[in-house]
């Protein structure tokens, strides 16, 4: 984002790829991520998958010193409750061993549990692309509810590879299980399609909307299916389920609350700067207006000047 706004200031426009502070924030981004497919192998997802608020208030903190944001009352509150659910989370959540092989896999692919979970999920997302395709239902709830479907078999799978990753580098090779591949096709799948219609919400709405429900949304898919498939829950008691869920009501609104109410900024430059169009030595700035007759035109008195001129 600093990047951007670093190049449409500049007189002479240069494309995105070219600044070395984007390729370093795309590089740290990817390193991100790569933790994050790496601490699914160590950690349950149900663990994991709520700690992604931690993404979100850590960007609202770091734009107040990149992009000279103001930081709000409400900012200091939000990162309060998430750093409180933060905590609950990672006190409460469930105890499982981790290291899953890849017979492990299979058996939890053909339990029943996960067989009618799997179906009722194949029927809500036929009907909610039915609405988006035949009645060109676009609304955010739609979109988002279709992001997360697929999500919950995006998190599966990826535990499941980075997990008999970690079991092979370990010594016990399970990359020559042909389970390995499908999940992986699994995975490129989900994750395909999960871009493409998060990539239509983010087009249709704006980020401070399409952001929290996203977050919500997806972290419930993911623990649902992690208690659903992994059994990560089994045996827990009471007390713990009840706090690690406040914990994660607590990282909820944490998230809603800091980007409610934020106004999207837009990088189009709105004037046009006369002092930069070769041949013309005015230095004044025009506002366009759609709605006139003479859009894009300088007015009158300029026009008198310029001939005077």
């Amino acid at each position: 984002k600093c990047a951007h706004l670093r190049l449409v200031c500049q007189a002479e426009q240069k494309p995105y790829y070219t600044s070395k502070l984007w390729w370093c924030g795309i590089t740290l981004l990817g390193l991100g991520e790569l933790g994050n497919f790496t601490a699914y192998g160590f950690a349950p997802i149900t663990l994991v998958a709520p700690l992604g608020c931690v993404s979100v208030i850590g960007s609202a903190f770091i734009s107040v010193f990149f992009l000279k944001k103001t930081m709000r009352t409400a900012d200091i509150l939000a990162g309060t409750l998430t750093i409180t659910g933060i905590n609950l989370l990672v006190t409460f959540a469930p105890n499982v061993p981790q290291e899953l092989t890849a017979r492990q896999v299979q058996n939890y692919l053909v339990s029943w549990p996960f067989l009618v979970y799997s179906i009722l999920e194949i029927i809500i997302f036929c009907i909610l692309l039915y609405f988006y395709k035949r009645k060109a239902v676009k609304h955010i709830v739609v979109l988002l509810m279709m992001v997360a479907v697929l999500a919950s078999l995006t998190v599966i799978a990826v535990k499941a590879v980075s997990s008999m990753i970690a079991v092979s580098v370990k010594g016990k090779m399970q990359l020559t299980y042909s389970v390995f591949y499908i999940i992986i096709v699994l995975m490129a799948t989900s994750c395909a399609f999960q871009i493409k219609f998060l990539n239509q919400a983010m087009h249709l709405y704006e980020a401070t909307a399409v952001v929290p429900i996203n977050y919500v949304f997806f972290t419930t898919s993911a623990i649902i299916s992690g208690v659903i498939f992994y059994r990560e829950f089994q045996g827990a008691a009471l007390l713990n389920v009840f706090m690690f869920l406040f914990g994660c009501l607590l990282s909820f609104l944490g998230v809603i609350i800091i980007t409610r109410n934020k106004k999207e900024e837009h990088l189009q430059i709105r004037f046009i700067d006369c002092g930069c169009i070769p041949g013309q030595k005015l230095a004044g700035k025009i506002q366009p207006d759609s709605h006139s007759s003479c859009y894009g035109t300088l007015n009158k008195e300029d026009d008198l000047v310029k001939r005077q001129s």
